[in-house]
This record gives C-alpha cells, sequence and structure tokens, in this order.
C-alpha cells in the first residue's frame, strides 16, 4: 500500500522559511516522479515543483522559482521542499504526490498517488 507523509508546515512570519517532507512507503521515489502542489481556500490545487523518476531534473512554478528548491534523499525516500521568503499568499495545505510520469509534472493529473497535507500559513 502506498502512503505519502508530509510534514514540516506552519506558521510563519513574512520572509521566513520552512521545510517540508514528504516520506513515502510502499513505492520506492527514486523511481517516480514526486510532486509538491497547493490548495489555497476557494482556489484550485496549484503545482509548485516536481523533481523527475527518470532523472531526477527538477521543475518549479515561475512564481516559485528562486525561493523554493525541492531536493529528494534517496535513503530516507524523501522529498523535501525548502521555501524561503515566504509570503502572506503562500498559505495553502501543501501536498506531494507521487506518479510514473517523466512529464508536465506541474499538473496533478499526471501523478496516482496523495498525500493528505500539510498546512502552511504566513501571517499578514
Amino acid at each position: 500500500q502506498v502512503q505519502l507523509v508530509e510534514s514540516g508546515g506552519g506558521l510563519v512570519q513574512p520572509g521566513g522559511s520552512l521545510r517540508l517532507s514528504c516520506a513515502g512507503s510502499g513505492l520506492t521515489f527514486v523511481y517516480h516522479s514526486i510532486g509538491w502542489f497547493r490548495q489555497a481556500p476557494g482556489k484550485e490545487r496549484e503545482g509548485v515543483s516536481a523533481i523527475s523518476g527518470s532523472d531526477g531534473s527538477t521543475v518549479y512554478a515561475d512564481s516559485e522559482k528562486g525561493r523554493f528548491t525541492i531536493s529528494r534523499d534517496n535513503a530516507k525516500n524523501t522529498v523535501y521542499l525548502q521555501m524561503n521568503s515566504l509570503k502572506p499568499e503562500d498559505t495553502a495545505v501543501y501536498f506531494c504526490a507521487a506518479g510514473d510520469h517523466p512529464h508536465r509534472l506541474l499538473l496533478s493529473s499526471v501523478y496516482d498517488y496523495w498525500g493528505q497535507g500539510t498546512q502552511v500559513t504566513g501571517a499578514s
């Protein structure tokens, strides 16, 4: 049974940082693409960043480039999302997802498995 568990969310002041973790069981992350998504109240889920299972390449949404960094620890079967310079508009539930598709990794439809999410709240 595949399980993804996110952690690391919380309340952060503007300009602050958080590191989210996505720990997986039932599948090996190095062989799968892992994406981070977020959903703010009243808004659609949007792709934030992803790392490809085929070659480890990374992709970011334009608004996150330079602020967020995705990385993978193969030994721990965990993917991280380091978030810096956080803004109030980054407030959302952040989800990680796993799938076998190597392309279009910021589209939620290419993923098969999802975690329950972790709340990130940027103080205003």
